[in-house]
């Protein structure tokens, strides 16, 4: 149940069925009902409405009576970041553990042929604290490519490229070694934008042959989670990354600097 003030896509959010942002989506498509009627955005919800996604009742407790979970996933190269796929492909929630009344929520994405560092967790909100385009969390990233980049390649990368969708840059680009023509390097973004690191690599000629992600903002992936693991944080780690996250109201005052999707 939940309290009367909670409006209904904050509580569903709560509840782990998916972010703010997905869940409006969802109400203005007509999924979400209220006592049998369509909901709508804004709604507020008290202790005796009966809430039905896709016509299923929904369970919504109060949000001390709900443990917030986080989990870190090794993702694999060829599996998929959704839990629908036309083509069939192997998706990474395939491998999480069961859930009662609720579900996973994946943190940002990372893209079919790419591998590293995924987090999940059961909080909406704390999804969208992890997620806001305005947070700016710093992603870091493993990057071998074939081919080596000069000093001025180097330069522009850090200072800025211009892609099709706008200006981009690393917070930072380490040399990584590498043996002949397979080159490593250590990047930082703190943005998303779709195949961000893999396109402003191309813009200099060279290929990325794999990409993986080895931090997500102060969450570093540990040795011990090895490829296809799930390894889930304790409460007093799940604490101390709350504390380390912006909150949704301070991300609401802060000005937004650019659009943001996901790699």
């Amino acid at each position: 149940m939940v309290d009367a003030s909670v409006k209904l896509h904050k509580a569903l959010a709560d509840a782990g069925y998916g972010s703010r942002r997905e869940l409006e989506e969802w109400i203005t498509a007509g999924r979400v009902s209220v006592n049998a009627e369509p909901a709508h955005i804004g709604q507020r919800i008290g202790p005796t409405d009966k809430v039905r996604v896709n016509g299923k009742l929904v369970h919504l407790r109060f949000a001390d009576e709900r443990r917030q979970r986080v989990l870190l996933y090794h993702k694999p190269e060829g599996e998929i970041v959704s839990r629908d796929d036309p083509q069939g492909r192997p998706s990474v929630f395939d491998k999480l553990p069961k859930m009662r009344g609720g579900r996973w929520i994946a943190v940002g994405r990372l893209d079919f042929n790419s591998c590293g560092l995924l987090l999940f967790t059961n909080d909406g909100s704390l999804a969208d604290r992890l997620m806001h385009p305005r947070s700016e969390i710093e992603r870091e990233y493993a990057v071998r490519v074939v081919g080596e980049l000069t000093l001025d390649n180097k330069h522009s990368l850090t200072e800025g490229v211009e892609l099709e969708d706008g200006l981009a840059h690393f917070g930072r680009l380490v040399d990584g070694g590498g043996e002949g023509t397979n080159r490593w390097y250590r990047v930082t973004i703190s943005e998303g934008r779709n195949r961000e690191v893999r396109r402003m690599f191309e813009a200099f000629g060279v290929t990325v042959s794999r990409l993986m992600r080895v931090r997500y903002g102060p969450v570093l992936m540990p040795p011990r989670l090895k490829r296809g693991m799930v390894l889930e944080l304790e409460p007093n780690e799940v604490a101390a990354l709350l504390k380390r996250t912006p909150s949704v109201k301070t991300l609401a005052e802060t000005p937004l600097n650019s659009k943001k999707t996901e790699e």
